[in-house]
């Protein structure tokens, strides 16, 4: 069986490729509920771990300490990361196989998923902004889980293929241009694609891999508890078990709220015993909230200018946006279309499939009889940090180019090259991905710092420990050549060869966050684990990060 799996933050949602047909795949909850997603919760007591619906029976339990948002850690994270669930530190590793494990056992056993379910193949989403450690995570985390993976997908690329599957037209010679608005649970991308016949090509991506749906249960979260009273040393006292309750009770009525809803009413016993309901206006809330809409807005305004649309739709027919499709669970907030409408107008269009659009697409994508082409593009930038001027200056390589063309599945992987003759004994190379460039080249925005790799330019010092290694200016290391191979596969995942080819020894590095000091993560009280808010750079303010 052929699946597509959109990893959210809030919601595991799965589509079938099924004869042609992509139906939803549904779950038998433990309370015999049926519900058409699954849940990526983690619940900890001491080293006893639940997940899925068993963690989800337990969120009322002040016993067990509840993870949400799994998905965001990811870009934080590495192999050697841990995390700390409650009072134990676990490998996240054995949490994102045991969550996955879980997920391959439901599907297996208790849904209606069709077919031979044996051997399950996947398509997996992924955030078109996501940096290479959550691409590798997240494909590591089914291939733990015993999925067999077949590929990684940008989500609104997806989409887009969900729209073109619904969406046919008769003349395929005939070109559109569809904006995927994506605002999922902890994640915002904006895709602008080209349909011409079976082929879809992503012209331009944007994003902010920090915003999400997750952030608009944070101000209502905050605005229950202001409304409450509840003084902020009381706040700071709230269990990690206190917090994720008010945080579903919070979610949970936010995607209630309607076009003419009025007033939004938190039930704060729900949270701890005594506190009572508290009403939260509306309007109050979508004050705080608009702030969060209007950087989503500027994204768009910026992928579009960067392409030669206008926001307003104008222009010559064959440089109109034909819909603007709105995907993800955190754009049924009725902000957000109202924010969109008063942009685009009647062209703002919802999948009718509302949060399993991306799954759907994925499934699409996954069924190779159905022939669809997607060109995506590399979503940021990629390079490494270089001495200049003999060691007196730091310069910023960028190897990679944002919107650079990826290749197809099944193509060969992008190859850059870089060799030289160096005038050290050691090379440490610091390797970073980032949104944007300043005018001068170098790093700006959402920056990704990697892990050094160390290689050694003098052949004598090959197969030694070179962590601690002290770079000098190196004789031995003069006559040497050295050559660099950089890849991109169709998923955006990065690797690189680094070979002295005078000596004729290599080494191969996977690019990301292996091995850091850092590699501990406490998932927040008032979340999942964040290191900071680091979303779109404003156009004031892109200035240059330092090596």
């Amino acid at each position: 069986m052929r699946l597509g799996i959109d990893f959210g933050t809030t919601r595991i949602v799965l589509a079938a490729a099924d004869r042609g047909n992509y139906p939803i795949v549904q779950f038998e909850s433990p309370d015999g509920d049926v519900r058409d997603w699954f849940p990526p919760l983690v619940a900890a007591r001491g080293n006893e771990r639940r997940y899925g619906w068993q963690a989800w029976d337990l969120q009322a339990d002040p016993e067990w300490t509840i993870v949400r948002s799994v998905k965001r850690i990811l870009s934080h994270a590495g192999p050697q990361t841990e995390l700390e669930l409650g009072d134990t530190v676990t490998p996240l590793q054995t949490v994102l196989q045991e969550l996955t494990t879980e997920l391959r056992v439901q599907i297996q056993e208790r849904s209606n998923a069709p077919g031979d379910l044996s051997k399950l193949e996947v398509h997996l989403g992924v955030p078109a902004n996501a940096n290479t450690n959550q691409r590798f995570l997240t494909a590591e985390a089914f291939r733990w889980g015993g999925f067999d993976v077949l590929g990684l997908l940008n989500e609104p690329s997806a989409a887009a293929i969900e729209y073109a599957h619904l969406n046919p037209v008769s003349d395929p010679t005939q070109e559109r241009y569809v904006l995927v608005y994506d605002l999922g649970g902890g994640t915002f991308d904006v895709s602008l694609v080209r349909l011409l016949g079976s082929e879809q090509t992503v012209l331009s991506s944007e994003g902010i891999s920090t915003l999400g749906g997750d952030d608009f249960d944070d101000l209502l979260a905050e605005s229950s508890l202001e409304a409450a009273g509840v003084p902020e040393e009381e706040r700071e006292e709230m269990s990690q078990t206190e917090w994720f309750r008010l945080r579903e009770e919070c979610r949970q009525k936010k995607e209630g709220v309607k076009p003419n809803s009025r007033r939004i009413i938190i039930d704060l016993a729900q949270v701890r015993e005594g506190w009572d309901a508290v009403s939260v206006p509306v309007d109050d809330f979508y004050e705080r909230s608009r702030p969060a809409v209007d950087e989503t807005l500027h994204a768009v305004e910026d992928l579009l200018n960067r392409n030669g649309f206008q926001l307003d739709g104008s222009g010559t027919e064959d440089r109109r946006i034909e819909t603007v499709y709105v995907a993800g669970g955190g754009s049924e907030l009725p902000l957000v279309p109202r924010g969109l409408r008063e942009s685009f107008g009647r062209r703002v269009r919802r999948s009718a499939h509302g949060r399993s659009s991306t799954a759907i697409g994925l499934a699409v994508q996954a069924d190779a009889a159905k022939g669809y082409v997607l060109r995506d593009r590399f979503t940021r930038y990629f390079g490494v940090y270089r001495e200049g001027d003999s060691g007196r200056e730091i310069t910023f390589d960028p190897l990679f180019w944002k919107e650079a063309a990826l290749p197809a599945s099944g193509e060969e992987p992008l190859r850059i090259q870089r060799s030289y003759q160096p005038v050290h004994n050691v090379g440490k190379f610091r390797y970073l991905e980032c949104s944007h460039l300043t005018p001068e080249g170098q790093p700006a925005g959402d920056i990704t710092l990697w892990d050094e790799i160390v290689f050694p330019f003098d052949p004598g010092l090959r197969g030694q420990n070179l962590g601690g290694a002290h770079i000098e200016w190196c004789d031995a290391a003069r006559g040497q050549t050295i050559e660099e191979t950089y890849t991109c596969d169709s998923s955006g995942k990065l690797a690189v060869r680094i070979g002295n080819l005078t000596a004729q020894y290599a080494d191969d590095f996977r690019i990301g966050r292996w091995a850091s000091s850092d590699n501990r993560l406490k998932p927040g009280r008032r979340g999942a684990a964040r290191k900071g808010r680091s979303g779109r750079a404003s156009k004031s303010a892109r200035s240059a990060g330092k090596p």
